[in-house]
């Protein structure tokens, strides 16, 4: 089994708030798996990178990490996160996961939120 890296994990809420997505892209597999509730699944980089650089409705933003627990080959973080959405303010709670592969780095993603969108 894969060993979680919860260093990798809060590193890339710091790229996504710097908006330096290729040192996010950089923690990810190639075959790398997002899932949000709601919409459509992401399977692979080239979709990965279209969410972050085309897609993603968020902006302007940051995140708060409050709890970080690791099991195994997963980092699971409790946060909230407050920005940009469209031509709102927003702030609201997420949970995500995040598995890692035998290489390092993240192959699949989860994020939960109350929010229709993220």
């Amino acid at each position: 089994m894969a060993d979680a890296n919860p260093d990798a994990v809060r590193d890339y809420y710091e790229y996504v708030d710097a908006e330096d997505y290729e040192a996010v892209f950089s923690l990810f597999a190639d075959d790398v798996t997002y899932e949000r509730p709601g919409q459509a699944d992401l399977s692979g980089m080239a979709e990965f990178r279209e969410f972050y650089l085309e897609d993603r409705p968020l902006e302007d933003g940051s995140h708060e990490v409050h709890d970080v627990v690791v099991d195994g080959d997963t980092v699971a973080v409790r946060g909230t996160f407050s920005g940009t959405q469209g031509d709102e303010e927003v702030s609201f709670g997420f949970a995500d996961f995040h598995r890692f592969d035998d290489d390092g780095r993240i192959t699949e993603r989860w994020t939960y939120t109350d929010r229709d969108e993220v």
